[in-house]
């Protein structure tokens, strides 16, 4: 027996600058931590890992803030996608 059919739930807005930026954050604190702790030169990659998240990060929270600069209000979006 077939379910009956439910319209899609409308999407939820989230604050996808903050998600970013709290990321970002973690990464500098491993950045922190590593620094203070000094691993020894075999683990020295965990260092530029950490800088590599924060430099991704930085290029994200640009990213995102564009991308939510330019987004269409839900109501003014067209009703059928682009072909």
């Amino acid at each position: 027996m077939k379910q009956a059919w439910r319209p899609d739930p409308e999407p939820l807005e989230t604050n996808d600058r903050a998600a970013v930026l709290g990321g970002t954050a973690l990464w500098a604190v491993g950045l922190v931590v590593l620094l203070i702790v000094r691993p020894g030169p075999d683990h020295a990659w965990w260092i530029w890992t950490c800088v590599t998240g924060i430099v991704f990060g930085g290029f994200g929270y640009w990213f995102v803030g564009r991308r939510s600069r330019r987004r269409i209000p839900a109501d003014e979006a067209p009703l059928e996608p682009p072909i």
